[in-house]
């Protein structure tokens, strides 16, 4: 037997359980699992003492290109990404201009293709204009579906209100995703920010516009029979709400709200400042709670880059975001290691289960005949994260200083050996992943 990399000596997490077998790539793809010490290949890679995972996918990130490269753009976007063992991305449409049109869908899977270090895929928001052509955008190359934000937004991508939103659910066929916030009542506690005092973002966002806004959601996609995907959410009464419509919602967390609690204002101020926000730990355990249980489908980053000067500024001038690929598997390693879930719940979070929901071809499991992309991790190292380990435009993370137990060594794309500890060692081979609904 040939080929072109075996990865030997490893332990295995895939959809056969965990053990030690060897995995051959040849063209870019899988082509055979188990006891290679026999054939031979242009690369072996030494994975004894790691696991060998199947490729992370961050179904959340703003990479801020086209409008604002200065914080981030595709390449060093993705360059965090492998950096941190992730694979693919599903990029946010809420750049200038917005990602709404099949041209700037276009335009910005050729901006990606060849030049970002990990496979790619676009949201396309979904707007008032152009609600009657979702059908035909959400199937287009590079499309991972339809975004939607019902509230924390401006201009055109914004949707506040009821027959706007069901407009764009009775065409969309695939799943799509929504940022769930009531807008109305937004606006309505507004007098209730703080000047200077960033620990009042979860008082102006509260629980109640969240729940609000996703009861809303639920409701007209039930009228709609409609499939839905609840971005970030932070609360542990939409959990329990969300739990009673597992046919129609899906449901993300990050690793933030996972990590963090309403105590970080006082420790890093507006670097934890997010929108839906950094809530108390009852919600943070609340959001376990449900991710044990089963109610999370997936864990995405929400990277969303500002600079440090702009989340210098006094609240609530201070924009809402922090880096996150990057630090995404690390952290969720961390957990691992903790108890608080198994590794093969975190390969289930975070590439079967995008795999999944939004129907990627051949990705999602180490199986043959599927892409070769792979995370190799080192369940026992200890690290500690650093700002200047951060490849973000940004140069900054939340977490600067966090000792970590778990940390990802390796990266590979399609059979490119894109990352190897700490290193970029492959030119930038980014491609559209492709999804069943677009075949």
């Amino acid at each position: 037997m040939n080929f072109d990399v075996i990865l030997s000596g490893g332990t295995l997490v895939n959809q056969d359980g965990e053990g030690l077998r060897d995995v051959g790539i040849r063209d870019g793809r899988i082509a055979q699992i188990g006891d290679l010490s026999r054939a031979s290949a242009g690369e072996r890679v030494d994975c004894r003492g790691l696991h060998v995972l199947p490729g992370v996918v961050d179904s959340q990130v703003h990479f801020r290109e086209p409008g604002a490269s200065q914080k981030e753009d595709l390449e060093s976007g993705s360059r965090s990404a492998v950096l941190g063992g992730v694979t693919g991305v599903f990029e946010m449409p809420n750049t200038n201009p917005l990602t709404s049109t099949a041209e700037a869908l276009a335009d910005k899977v050729a901006r990606g293709s060849g030049r970002m270090h990990c496979d790619f895929a676009f949201w396309v928001g979904g707007t008032h204009d152009n609600a009657k052509h979702l059908g035909e955008l959400e199937r287009l190359p590079g499309a991972a579906g339809i975004k939607v934000f019902m509230g924390s937004s401006t201009g055109s991508l914004l949707i506040a209100d009821d027959a706007g939103i069901a407009e764009v659910l009775a065409h969309t066929r695939r799943r799509a995703a929504f940022h769930s916030e009531d807008e109305d009542r937004l606006n309505e506690r507004k007098p209730l920010r703080v000047p200077g005092d960033v620990s009042s973002h979860p008082v102006w966002r509260d629980e109640e516009t969240a729940l609000r806004s996703t009861r809303r959601l639920l409701g007209i996609a039930r009228e709609k029979r409609a499939l839905i995907h609840v971005l970030h959410v932070t609360t542990e009464e939409e959990i329990a709400l969300l739990a009673d419509h597992k046919d129609l919602a899906s449901v993300e967390v990050t690793p933030h709200h996972l990590t963090m609690d309403s105590s970080e204002y006082q420790r890093i101020g507006a670097l934890a400042q997010m929108n839906p926000p950094v809530r108390d730990a009852r919600h943070r355990e609340g959001l376990w709670r449900g991710l044990r249980q089963g109610v999370v489908d997936v864990v995405g980053s929400d990277h969303a880059p500002h600079t440090l000067e702009e989340k210098a500024k006094p609240y609530p001038e201070s924009p809402s975001g922090m880096t996150g690929v990057q630090t995404l598997v690390p952290l969720l390693l961390d957990h691992v290691n903790a108890g608080r879930l198994t590794l093969q719940r975190f390969v289930d979070l975070t590439s079967a289960g995008p795999a999944r929901l939004f129907g990627m071809a051949a990705k999602g499991r180490v199986a043959v005949g599927y892409d070769a992309d792979l995370t190799i991790v080192d369940m026992k190292r200890r690290e500690t994260i650093r700002n200047s380990w951060i490849a973000s435009r940004v140069g900054w993370t939340p977490y600067d200083g966090k000792e970590v137990v778990g940390w990802p060594v390796g990266t590979f794309v399609r059979g490119a050996k894109v990352m190897w500890e700490g290193d970029l060692v492959t030119p930038s081979t980014g491609a559209p992943i492709r999804f069943h609904a677009a075949l």
